[in-house]
């Protein structure tokens, strides 16, 4: 079934940022597990592997919809230095993921492309209220009880 080019084209784009928030989860993980911080390690191990949940969902409609996805074209992840720049960059990360989700959504439902929809709607969902809610609580947190008792409470 032959997709939409401006739905495709949207896709495209959010496949670039989600293939980034993998790796960016990735490499902060990995760095809170060498800091010793195995539950931000694990929380954000946890996020990686949806990230990867995520890029599947995508490249699996786009070959549907007789797109080639292109996977050269990924967004530079934003790698941070310590850990509220990090969680800081994750949040960030996620909020234009959340944009874009709502513009295919609006574009698919123009276009009368409701499938696609319903599976963005998904990740709209998981994107919102377990990514961006879970780090917007760790950057509230460390404010409420100052970073090294966040740290403390981490390891």
């Amino acid at each position: 079934m032959k997709g939409n080019n401006e739905v495709l084209a949207k896709m495209q784009n959010l496949l670039n940022y989600e293939l980034a928030a993998r790796d960016q989860y990735l490499a902060h993980s990995r760095i809170f597990l060498d800091w010793g911080l195995t539950k931000l390690h694990e929380r954000l191990n946890h996020e990686m592997e949806e990230e990867i949940q995520h890029v599947d969902a995508i490249v699996n409609r786009m070959l549907f919809l007789e797109a080639e996805p292109d996977f050269t074209q990924q967004a530079k992840p934003e790698v941070g230095g310590n850990v509220t720049e990090m969680l800081e960059n994750d949040l960030k990360g996620e909020v234009m993921v959340a944009e874009l989700l709502k513009d295919i959504m609006k574009t698919c439902e123009e276009v009368q492309d409701f499938d696609t929809r319903d599976i963005l709607q998904v990740l709209l969902h998981d994107t919102e209220m377990d990514h961006i809610y879970w780090l917007e609580q760790q950057l509230d947190l460390i404010k409420k009880i100052g970073m090294q008792n966040y740290l403390q409470s981490q390891m």
